[in-house]
């Protein structure tokens, strides 16, 4: 408990100190009992979630308010099992990190892993142990952010079996906007599963009605969903996160930021894993005309970061205001400078495609290699922008 506090206490601080502005009271979705937990009544429970799952994303003091699953179980309520998605169930484990199942110490419900130990599809066998499947989950509405490519699996086995779907609802920090290419299919990886842009600007809960709206589900299935939507949340809202959603996104910066720098996560260059600001500057040992220096070191959450112990120059993003950072949207300006300052042509990008997956296109390195501006660039995705705000309208729940 005094480990939890201390943890509540650090997170907030870091969160306060580079926080957003969220425009009145949001109501979340888990918070409104009245509308999803008499479904739950005499009914065996699976819940999708990890340390995000706080009811009303409040903090008490210096304490995180109650996990949703320990507030059902206060209920009465019968869960059975809870998946975990990357990162697992407490949100420690690394970036693509193989995460086994076992039993939630604090609750003493098993814990389903669904990512890296080969259980992305639940067999019937554990699908029998439920009947409804509840989902609440902190995503940043980012293609390459896995977490939605766990409930899309999910969905799947839940249409396959009959199983009811449950959608509790979260703002998404990132809806304010929509950028970046559409997913060529052919990209489709563990980093990108839907032809939807890199910024999708949804919640979950939107993005479960279209997958399931557009049959996107494998075999064209439809799962028996249900969303419970925020209150007071718009597409306008810049909701502020009470805590990193993964182990490297540690403030609302590194949220915001995380939709241009991922890209170097494709690269030679580092983006700060292993440091105090991961996602919030980028450097290599070769470009060694920048002052701002930094080396990643092993630390939790960054256990063998790119460049470890390697003193890395670069570019510091960690001040940037926030008001710049909603206005650039995707800035593919960092990238094209790492890639000119270091002069190493394809090599920048590595010895794999990683790039390519993370763009969900082969046209951007193509376009950078070749000298293009960033304007360039960014003005080859505006028609798939423009083409699936149109496509997503039906199933957004709230105002744009």
């Amino acid at each position: 408990m005094i480990m939890r506090r201390l943890l509540a206490a650090f997170f907030l601080m870091a969160f306060l100190g580079c926080s957003g502005h969220t425009s009145g009271k949001v109501i979340l979705g888990d918070e409104r009992f009245d509308r999803y937990v008499p479904s739950l009544v005499g009914k065996k429970v699976a819940v999708f979630s990890n340390h995000s799952g706080i009811v009303g994303d409040v903090v008490n003091g210096s304490e995180f308010g109650p996990h949703l699953v320990d507030v059902l179980l206060d209920k009465g309520i019968d869960i059975r099992l809870i998946f975990s998605p990357e990162h697992g169930f407490r949100g420690t484990a690394d970036a693509g990190e193989k995460v086994g199942n076992g039993v939630d110490s604090q609750t003493g419900v098993e814990v389903f892993s669904l990512y890296g130990g080969g259980n992305r599809n639940p067999d019937k066998e554990v699908m029998d142990r439920f009947d409804v499947l509840l989902i609440d989950i902190q995503d940043v509405g980012l293609r390459y952010y896995t977490y939605y490519i766990t409930m899309l699996h999910l969905m799947e086995a839940c249409a396959r079996d009959g199983k009811k779907v449950i959608l509790l609802d979260r703002p998404n920090p990132n809806g304010f906007y929509v950028d970046g290419p559409i997913l060529d299919m052919k990209y489709r990886s563990g980093v990108g599963w839907l032809p939807i842009p890199t910024v999708h600007g949804m919640t979950l809960g939107e993005l479960a009605l279209m997958i399931n709206g557009e049959g996107w589900l494998e075999d064209g299935l439809k799962c028996d969903l249900d969303v419970i939507p925020c209150l007071g949340y718009t597409h306008s809202t810049k909701y502020s996160l009470i805590m990193p959603p993964s182990p490297n996104l540690k403030d609302m910066r590194a949220v915001y930021l995380y939709a241009s720098t991922c890209y170097f996560e494709g690269t030679v260059v580092s983006l700060g894993r292993g440091t105090d600001y991961p996602f919030e500057m980028f450097g290599h040992p070769g470009m060694k005309e920048y002052t701002f220096t930094f080396t990643p070191r092993s630390v939790p959450g960054a256990k063998n970061p790119p460049l470890k112990d390697q003193e890395c120059h670069g570019i510091d993003l960690h001040e940037k205001p926030l008001e710049e950072i909603w206005d650039e949207g995707i800035n593919l300006e960092y990238v094209l400078e790492a890639f000119k300052a270091l002069d190493m042509g394809e090599a920048f990008f590595g010895k794999n495609n990683f790039f390519d997956l993370l763009a969900g296109t082969g046209y951007i390195k193509e376009m950078i290699m070749a000298g293009a501006s960033a304007e360039d660039i960014k003005s080859r995705w505006k028609d798939d922008v423009k083409a699936f705000k149109t496509r997503r309208k039906p199933y957004l729940l709230y105002d744009e």
